[in-house]
């Protein structure tokens, strides 16, 4: 499946609030939009990949899956991340991921709120 560069961006603008000066809190986390690129940064790091499922009806941004990555973060771990809008609800997982198969598995999951920027 070929994905549309500018389509995912455009569907990333729309997942937080169009409200000026705004970002989400999750836990420890803010996920903030860049402008220049319409990709998602993690506490001031742009990801390295995101991808946008609909679980309802195509372009429903209230039922979405965002699914990113930070390889590698400022700290020299990769991440992968997962940022969930179901219900009104919003909650963000985060996998530490590591090169062993056998390593024992880091997730955490948090709620989201909007924040001011």
């Amino acid at each position: 499946m070929k994905i549309n560069i500018k389509k995912v961006a455009l569907t990333s603008l729309l997942f937080i609030p169009l409200i000026s000066n705004a970002a989400i809190q999750c836990g420890g986390y803010r996920l903030t939009i860049d402008d220049s690129e319409g990709l998602t940064r993690v506490n001031g790091e742009l990801v390295t990949s995101q991808k946008v499922k609909y679980l309802g009806a195509a372009g429903d941004e209230a039922n979405a899956v965002w699914n990113m990555s930070l390889m590698p973060a400022r700290d020299g771990n990769n991440y992968g991340f997962e940022f969930v809008k179901r219900k009104g609800k919003a909650f963000l997982n985060v996998q530490l991921l590591q090169n062993s198969m056998d390593a024992p598995r880091i997730i955490g999951s948090f709620p989201c709120k909007k924040v001011p920027d």
